[in-house]
């Protein structure tokens, strides 16, 4: 007997998933449709957790947020920058600085670009979260696909 899971949508639109889907991916489902429902809100959040995480990091205090964590005051005391601009902070951690330049963790790798864009690979520090978090959304993949 085929049993089919229904995961409920705030969206008004109930995902149906088929028999062969296990309840870790309806509960993945569940997930992504908490996480998409009210994106504003959700970015919000994390924008908080990332200014209050790292509010005594060298770039952030150069701006003179003040520990304030809110959309606005981000948006009028930090430039949008390229990645030129960070070089020199990016530089420095990979030649060894351990100091809290562009994050309040420590540095556990580095990803390299393609090297497409003026034929140079860049250098993009990542902390251990940033690889918990790219495998959380490789996981929610086949979840979609199963769908």
């Amino acid at each position: 007997m085929a049993v089919e899971t229904v995961v409920p949508a705030t969206n008004g639109i109930a995902a149906k998933v088929g028999p062969a889907t296990h309840e870790k991916d309806a509960e993945k489902l569940r997930f992504i449709e908490e996480m998409t429902a009210n994106p504003d809100a959700v970015q919000e959040k994390v924008l908080a957790e990332i200014l209050t995480r790292n509010a005594e990091t060298e770039y952030l205090r150069r701006y003179g947020l003040g520990g304030a964590t809110d959309r606005l005051t981000f948006k009028a005391k930090v430039p949008v920058v390229t990645y030129e601009d960070l070089q020199p902070e990016i530089q420095r951690i990979a030649n060894g600085d351990r100091s809290a330049i562009l994050s309040a963790h420590p540095i556990s790798e580095f990803l390299t670009s393609s090297g497409t864009s003026a034929g140079e690979r860049k250098l993009m520090p990542t902390i251990k979260e940033e690889l918990d978090r790219r495998q959380l959304l490789y996981s929610l993949l086949m979840p979609v696909m199963n769908l």
